[in-house]
């Protein structure tokens, strides 16, 4: 390849200014031009409506996603100051939509404490936008000023209607701030719309009802007492307000530890606990001086540290953090300081305990004491560094102690609390820790055995597991059947090359409701968990198990469809990714059989129908032909009135049977569905079985 001219100077260097860095390289401040980068856009609006709310100064927030793509969000806070700001010469709205790096987070004498930190929020928002329109009530005066790619100027707009489209006029000699109505006394606010440029955009890029109501619930929490309103207008298939415009209202007086129940899920091992305290630190950063220049300053900062936190009688956990209400998804300095804080406490705690809790000299690792937790940890401090404009990761590196510390001290004195309830809670809790530890030194130590075996080898297995002879992992199937019946005409219908079957008796334990222990002592979840041979909760690995399919053959039922559901509680609770692989099936047998007559010799034609929909097409497609069958039609209630050659041609042979795969596309929905019908709280169960009773077909009650 041919090189071009080496002549480099400093004349081929390009300096991007203001706003034109912004739309030139667009990933830099908000990750991406897909949703993602348009939903960081909105976040950046709502977060200093939010801040405003944070630092006393109103209460109600409204986002409104409107038909024409566009997105409005109001608040009632101060409204962005309409004076001039000496330095420029521009207002104060000017100033803040416009330029880099200002805005009123800087000082601290504004915020003392919110989410920006780099000022640059809103100026990137509009520099992305075709339009921006903002308006802000002060003095008794409604003030606006509208955008055109981040330049300030005057669309030509016909009517009511609002465009990005219409002719642009731009400011030539100065900018002005228009008046456009009056308000009463004392109202104030901030309203800004915009519509995203899609020259800088992704055309499948869409805002996401479901992220939007998501964070707007989650900062309610947040900040008790915040009202916020979110509208969708918009009609788009496959959300709430698909046929006609859908609202939703967010509001909780509580805190964080209403966020944590809402969060948790199953059997609680303690309640809601609260860990709050405070520390300092100085930073040297740079402060405008009293000539408005900056220059290098110790500063005290005061941070503090609330957590609400809750251990359940499952192995999942959930982690929430924030800095003044902007989520960390990806962690930072405040969350390595509260697991650094939890493991040492819980070390310490157990280390003391040992003989009581037959620890022996074996070490918990942040694993044990994570499982099961569902935890929300804020942070509050002024000016917090963050790792990018997309604010996912803390930097400041003096909250990692003041975490820490506030966390061991007010854990260990929960752990060591002679107060009746909490000392029991705080025992149950160790025990949970220590019992986990075990469970993963005893998976570590087994893994090497729990390979698949021979059916020479198997005789540790269950004895009721009719095995198969195929070592091959990807074609063998394990068939779960209900009871010894089930399994007599199963044995003779299943091909023994590659077929499996472990019957079990009855309905097995509802392990949502249940503990590890329990679940463990019971005979038929045991025998299941032994039999899959790829070990259980965290420690499960999928790559162990001993079969390629799990298939669930249970009668179709109502009863069948409960033992049914209670198995898939147990895969999902403690072998999900079992699920997660595709792996786990539900069988499919008929309900019904149709002997079609044949004239002469010929043998009878059997018809196999799924539904009672399909039974009656095909009975009128018989009827149609003048083809006779035989009355009563056979109704099958159970796998147990098949014959074997049935059983195979129907439910076992692979050339011939249904399948239904069971996944998981969103374990969040998932997880609360499993809670809502297995769980231990009834009220939401029988609202639900109330509501969906008209549904019921009575004929499948087996009464």
């Amino acid at each position: 390849m041919a090189r071009q001219s080496s002549d480099y100077s400093a004349r081929h260097l390009s300096v991007l200014e203001g706003l034109e860095a912004v739309r030139k390289r667009p990933g830099m401040y908000i990750g991406s031009t897909d949703s993602r980068g348009l939903m960081h856009c909105l976040w950046e609006i709502i977060d200093n409506s939010v801040d405003e709310a944070l630092a006393g100064y109103g209460q109600h927030i409204t986002v409104i996603l409107h038909k024409d793509s566009s997105v409005e969000v109001h608040d009632d806070g101060r409204g962005i100051p309409v004076d001039v700001e000496p330095k420029t010469g521009l207002s104060g709205v000017e100033v803040v939509l416009t330029k880099l790096h200002a805005g009123g987070k800087f000082g601290g004498s504004s915020y003392a404490a919110s989410g920006g930190l780099h000022g640059v929020g809103a100026s990137v928002v509009n520099a992305l936008s075709a339009r921006m329109d903002a308006q802000v009530d002060r003095g008794g005066k409604t003030y606006q000023m509208s955008f055109r790619r981040g330049e300030p100027g005057h669309f030509k707009d016909v009517g009511k209607s609002l465009s990005p489209d219409v002719p642009f006029e731009p400011f030539v000699e100065k900018s002005g701030l228009d008046i456009v109505g009056t308000t009463k006394r004392g109202v104030t606010g901030t309203r800004i719309r915009y519509w995203a440029d899609p020259q800088i955009f992704t055309k499948d890029a869409r805002f996401s009802y479901e992220e939007l109501v998501s964070r707007a619930r989650q900062t309610s929490f947040l900040v008790p007492g915040l009202r916020l309103r979110v509208v969708d207008e918009r009609r788009v298939p496959g959300t709430p307000g698909e046929f006609a415009t859908h609202e939703e209202v967010f509001h909780h007086d509580g805190g964080i530890s209403e966020f944590v129940d809402f969060l948790a899920v199953g059997g609680g091992v303690t309640d809601i606990w609260r860990l709050q305290g405070h520390g300092t630190f100085t930073e040297t950063v740079p402060v405008l001086n009293a000539e408005g220049r900056l220059e290098s300053t110790a500063v005290e900062r005061d941070c503090e540290v609330d957590i609400a936190l809750r251990w359940g009688v499952g192995y999942d956990t959930t982690m929430r953090s924030f800095v003044n209400i902007i989520a960390t998804p990806k962690g930072g300095r405040h969350q390595e300081g509260f697991e650094q804080a939890l493991l040492k406490t819980f070390r310490k705690v157990i280390e003391t305990n040992a003989r009581k809790l037959k620890a022996g000299n074996d070490k918990v690792e942040k694993d044990d004491v994570m499982a099961g937790l569902t935890a929300v940890l804020t942070v509050r401090l002024a000016e917090p560094q963050f790792e990018g404009q997309t604010k996912e990761i803390l930097g400041t590196p003096a909250v990692k102690n003041i975490v820490a510390r506030v966390v061991e001290n007010e854990l260990k004195e929960k752990l060591n609390s002679t107060a009746r309830g909490e000392k029991i809670q705080a025992a149950t809790l160790l025990e949970k820790v220590v019992s986990e530890m075990k469970s993963r030194i005893s998976a570590r130590v087994h893994k090497e055995t729990q390979r698949r075996k021979t059916a020479l080898e198997s005789s540790s297995l269950p004895t009721k597991l009719a095995d198969c002879r195929s070592n091959d992992v990807a074609k063998t199937e394990l068939f779960i059947v209900e009871g010894d019946s089930a399994l007599g005409t199963a044995k003779l219908a299943r091909s023994s090359d590659f077929q499996a079957l472990l019957p079990i008796r009855g309905k097995i334990l509802n392990v949502q409701k249940a503990s590890v222990g329990d679940m463990l002592a019971n005979a038929e979840c045991a025998a299941l968990i032994q039999v899959v041979g790829a070990g259980s909760g965290r420690s499960f690995d999928v790559s162990a198990a001993r079969y390629g399919k799990v298939i669930l053959m249970t009668d179709a039922d109502v009863d069948g469809a409960h033992i049914r559901t209670l198995l898939l509680t147990l895969f999902f609770r403690y072998m999900r990714p079992m699920i997660d692989a595709g792996n786990v099936y539900a069988a499919v047998p008929p309900l019904h059989r149709v002997e079609v007559i044949n004239a002469g010799a010929k043998a009878n034609e059997m018809i196999y129908t799924y539904s009672e929909k399909e039974l009656h097409t095909v009975l009128a497609k018989l009827e149609k032909t003048n083809k006779k069958y035989k009355i009563p039609i056979q109704r099958y209630k159970g796998l147990g009135e098949m014959d074997a050659e049935q059983l195979a041609e129907t439910t076992m042979d692979p050339r011939h049977r249904m399948l239904r795969r069971v996944t998981s596309a969103d374990a969040d929905r998932a997880e609360h569905t499993f809670e809502l019908l297995m769980g231990s709280e009834v009220a939401p169960r029988k609202e639900f079985i109330v509501a969906g009773s008209e549904y019921l077909d009575q004929g499948r009650i087996d009464a």
